[in-house]
């Protein structure tokens, strides 16, 4: 299979993921004021809600694994944001493979940070590729910030798709600990 084959199926993933983060988010903050989006977040959390740390880690490690194949097989250099990005997903993956495994209820609050920071840093990274003048100089010419190594649909790249992994990590570490709140008595 072909880098670019691959980055559609990637790109045409994340468009739909991102779309249900949208979803899922908006009902978890429009649900304090609002019925339905408060009953759209109950089907959420009541769906997903004991299996929201295992997908958080499935989208940890599909993250891990999809920068480890543009860099390590496609050749694509990464970016000094981009290396950052790294810095808060990696940990991730074993992060929340072992909450997942042991069923720890505070792996929130160890990953939540690490989900959070990585994606400001994956919002900034796809901001300035669409407004390079607003980089701040952090990257090298050999890996510029600003070049999109994977542009599809005219608007997903490989921060956007980071961006769309941190979020949802973060929605389903949300998720899980609503459920839990729920459950307990």
């Amino acid at each position: 299979m072909s880098t670019d084959t691959l980055s559609t199926f990637f790109a045409a993933a994340a468009v739909i993921i991102a779309g249900l983060v949208i979803v899922g988010a908006g009902a978890g903050l429009l649900g304090r004021v609002w019925q339905r989006a408060r009953r759209a977040w109950e089907s959420l959390v009541l769906s997903v809600g004991e299996q929201a740390l295992w997908l958080a880690w499935g989208m940890a490690v599909v993250a891990t694994l999809g920068s480890l194949y543009y860099s390590e097989i496609a050749d694509f250099v990464p970016c000094t944001y981009c290396w950052y990005q790294r810095i808060a997903m990696y940990p991730l993956s074993v992060i929340l493979g072992i909450g997942a495994f042991t069923r720890d209820a505070r792996v929130g609050r160890y990953a939540a940070p690490l989900a959070a920071a990585g994606g400001l840093i994956a919002a900034y990274h796809y901001l300035i590729q669409q407004v390079p003048s607003l980089a701040a100089g952090a990257c090298s010419a050999t890996a510029p910030c600003t070049a999109a190594y994977v542009w599809k649909f005219e608007f997903v790249s490989i921060p956007f798709m980071a961006l769309v992994s941190f979020a949802v990590i973060l929605l389903m570490l949300s998720v899980g600990a609503a459920h839990r709140r729920r459950s307990s008595p």
